[in-house]
Parts: C-alpha cells; sequence; structure tokens
C-alpha cells in the first residue's frame, strides 16, 4: 500500500512512479535524487483551487508556499494552474521572477525582511507585502515615500491559537517569533499606522497557526478570531479590510495509516464560520486567500539514494547507509519526522527487516528514520523515500561539502531534468 496513487509496481517487482520504473531513473540521473510526478502536483492544485471555489466562488486565491518547493519549473506549472504565490526571501522572488511568473500574484513575508528585500519588491511590483513587525512598516513607508510607490500590505497577526503541533511549526501562538499579537492591541495599533502612512495601502490581514494541522477546529478557531478582529477593526478606523489571509498548515499522511487533514470539511467548517460571524457583525465576506505547499507537493515526491553498507550490530541494530542524508533531508534530525521507506528493486517483497537508515555525514546524528520497516536490503540496491516533495529539496544543504541532488519531473512515461546536479566546481564557485 502507497500513500499515492502515482506509484505502482511493475512487472519486474519494482517501484514506479508515473509508469517509470525508479531503477531506470537511478541509473540514468544518479542518486541522490529527487523526483517529482507533475500530473499528482497539478491534480493536488486542482483540487484544493475547486474546493475554495465551491465555497468562495472567485472571491479567493489559492496561493503555493515556495518555501515548501522552490525552483523555476515548479513556478511555471503554478502560473499555469493560475495560483499565486507566497515568498520569503529575495530569493525566492528573484526565482519566480526569472521563470517568467506575473509579480502581480507574488505575496512577500517574512519576519525580518531586509532593506534589499523590501526595495527588490517594490522596484519588481510585487502584489503584497505582509508585514510582521513595527520595524518592518516604517522601512516599508520609508522606501515607498523615497521611490513615490503605493505599496500594497497585509498585516500579520496572532490570533492566539494553538495548532497542537510540534514546538517548531506552531506560529499562531502569542509567543510565536511571526505578527503582532490581537489580544494587547498591538495588532490594531501597526493596522491604525498602516490606515495613517500616505505611501501604504492597507488591503488585508493575515495569520497562519502552524503546519502539518490534521484537523480542521484550529483552523475554525482561527477564522472567528480574524472576523472578530475585522470587526474590531471596523469599529476603531471606519474602515473595512478587504481580504483575508488564513495562512496554509494543511497537514498530510507520510505513512499509509496515517490520519490526514479532510481539506473539503475543513474549508466547509471555516467558510460557515466566516459567514456566521461576518453575518455576525454586518461585515462583507473578504476576499480569501489559503497559503498550502506541502499539501500540494509533498506526496507528489519521492527520493532515491544507492545503499552503500549494511552494518549489522549484533542484538542491538541494523544500519542501512545511503549515499544521501540529512544534507538532502534534514527534518527526521530536526523534527524526528516520520516517512514510508521501500527498496525500490525489491518493492513486490515483504518488509521483514527492522532497521535504521542512515546519512553519509560526519554526524551521529544523520538519520533519515529509525525502527524502520523495510525489505531485506544490500549493497548496491536503490532505497526510496516517500512524500519528500515538501521541504527536502528546499532545505538541502552543502554540509560536509556534499553535492545538492537534481531534480527530475516525470509525466506521461518521461522525464526530464528540472534542476541540474550541483558540481564540485559549483561548490566553490563564490571562493577567493
Amino acid at each position: 500500500m502507497f500513500i499515492d496513487k502515482n506509484f505502482s509496481i511493475n512487472s519486474q517487482g519494482h517501484l514506479a512512479i508515473s509508469g517509470i520504473d525508479t531503477l531506470t531513473l537511478a541509473k540514468k540521473f544518479k542518486t541522490p535524487l529527487y523526483i517529482i510526478d507533475e500530473d499528482s502536483f497539478r491534480k493536488q492544485c486542482r483540487k484544493i483551487k475547486s474546493i475554495m471555489t465551491k465555497f468562495y466562488g472567485q472571491n479567493s486565491l489559492v496561493c503555493f508556499a515556495s518555501k515548501a518547493f522552490c525552483c523555476k519549473e515548479i513556478f511555471k506549472i503554478i502560473q499555469q494552474e493560475a495560483l499565486g504565490i507566497d515568498t520569503v526571501s529575495i530569493g525566492e522572488m528573484f526565482t519566480a521572477i526569472e521563470a517568467g511568473f506575473n509579480p502581480k500574484n507574488i505575496y512577500l513575508h517574512g519576519n525580518n525582511k531586509s532593506v534589499d528585500e523590501i526595495k527588490y519588491a517594490i522596484k519588481n511590483k510585487i502584489g503584497k507585502i505582509v508585514v510582521d513587525n513595527f520595524v518592518e512598516l516604517n522601512l516599508i513607508d520609508q522606501i515607498a515615500t523615497e521611490t513615490n510607490s503605493k505599496v500594497n500590505v497585509l498585516i500579520r497577526v496572532k490570533p492566539g491559537v494553538d495548532a497542537h503541533v510540534h514546538e517548531s511549526i506552531k506560529t499562531g501562538q502569542i509567543s510565536s517569533k511571526f505578527g503582532f499579537i490581537i489580544p494587547t492591541g498591538e495588532a490594531l495599533l501597526a493596522v491604525k499606522k498602516a490606515i495613517m502612512s500616505k505611501n501604504i495601502n492597507l488591503i488585508g490581514i493575515h495569520c497562519h497557526i502552524g503546519s502539518q494541522i490534521v484537523e480542521a477546529a484550529p483552523f475554525v478557531l482561527a477564522a472567528r478570531a480574524m472576523i472578530e478582529f475585522l470587526n474590531s477593526i471596523k469599529k476603531e478606523t471606519g474602515q473595512t479590510i478587504s481580504e483575508l489571509n488564513l495562512g496554509g498548515g494543511f497537514g498530510i499522511n507520510y505513512l499509509p495509516h496515517e490520519e490526514t487533514l479532510d481539506i473539503e470539511n475543513c474549508f466547509k467548517l471555516v467558510f460557515s464560520e466566516i459567514e456566521k460571524n461576518c453575518s455576525k457583525f454586518n461585515l462583507k465576506i473578504p476576499f480569501i486567500v489559503i497559503e498550502p505547499g506541502r499539501f500540494l507537493i509533498a506526496k507528489a515526491g519521492i527520493t532515491l539514494y544507492t545503499i552503500g553498507c549494511v552494518k549489522k550490530i549484533p542484538g542491538i541494530k541494523t544500519y542501512i547507509f545511503v549515499d544521501g542524508g540529512m544534507t538532502d533531508n534534514p527534518r527526521f534530525a530536526l523534527y524526528g519526522s516520520v516517512y514510508d521507506f521501500c527498496v525500490a528493486n525489491r518493492a513486490n517483497c515483504e518488509k521483514t527487516e527492522v532497521v535504521s537508515i542512515a546519512g553519509k555525514c560526519c554526524e551521529s546524528g544523520d538519520l533519515l528514520g529509525e525502527k524502520i520497516k523495510l525489505q531485506p536490503a544490500q549493497p548496491g540496491d536503490v532505497l526510496a523515500v516517500f512524500a519528500t516533495g515538501a521541504y527536502n529539496y528546499s532545505m538541502a544543504s552543502n554540509y560536509n561539502k556534499i553535492l545538492k541532488p537534481a531534480v527530475v519531473f516525470v509525466k506521461n512515461d518521461k522525464a526530464r531534468l528540472a534542476v541540474k546536479r550541483q558540481t564540485l566546481e559549483q561548490l566553490i564557485e563564490n571562493d577567493l
């Protein structure tokens, strides 16, 4: 049983993605190798867009969270699917613009935007900047004044909702580093300051309560808190906010038996809460924006490795060594994140071994998983890791001077290179 229908076992007993033998891909493009199933990715984009349209009509926008997977090919597909994107750095904005993405549909996020990033966003007519703090608000106003620009902004707020996820991925509670606090009055003060600024056009409010959330209740609570805040803004300033960005954080299952968010039911409940509270406060339903990343791309992705050594420590554990590790997927080392594994050339065999998957870095903590059920493995076998489309390529590093893997997109039984494998020359090109 695989976590997504884009995977299958072919007549040779090998794992296939989009009908292509993964061993063929490993041989042609080498390992480690990131693979994205384009049809699976597009399907998720269309699914979430159709659900949003069902409840909000054309009064909504789905933005892809670039931090999940950022490369030119991704942005080309996102633009074709008529989605927006959110970015958090000058690098993400630059990549999107170089890919030909319409800057009007780009949001710039981040809790510590630099002067250069703000100038770049304004110069390139980035659609909206999401403001995180007062220093940033002043900077935007100053740069907009100097360049005689009018900048569209959203104010990011903390609704005080605890999403009950890992501490590292909580963002909506009062102690989060992101945004202005609603209960203390800080957020309302920021709104008033933005309204008073001649070169700032306040169009919306933004929140994001966390990541990998698999229940609807936190999103419903956040929606209620945000509509109540919109009502407070109208009462205090007389201004009606036209856009409400509810962020992302929609959880998926990384293992076949895990719970995943029922996205349609979640949107239904959130829409009902928005509709009810807008009616209660006599507010027009605002333009609704969401920002899924992982939900769109994670399960469309897979990573392939070549197994080096199988090291057995009698009575303790068995290590499977692979030619990648925390440099191409740091999530287990950071969060203890779980994944489903498969020996790709023995996909039709039963998983009878319990092993630890270790990377090649000079770190004891360089692991991709522990107590993993796996088919019997040998040196030279190809190991597949599922649901690596989000936060793997985008978080890759050159620790130990290990080269970053290539990215391949597959569609209709064909594979195309989207990102070349890093070379040794590129590794030191900035060294003096």
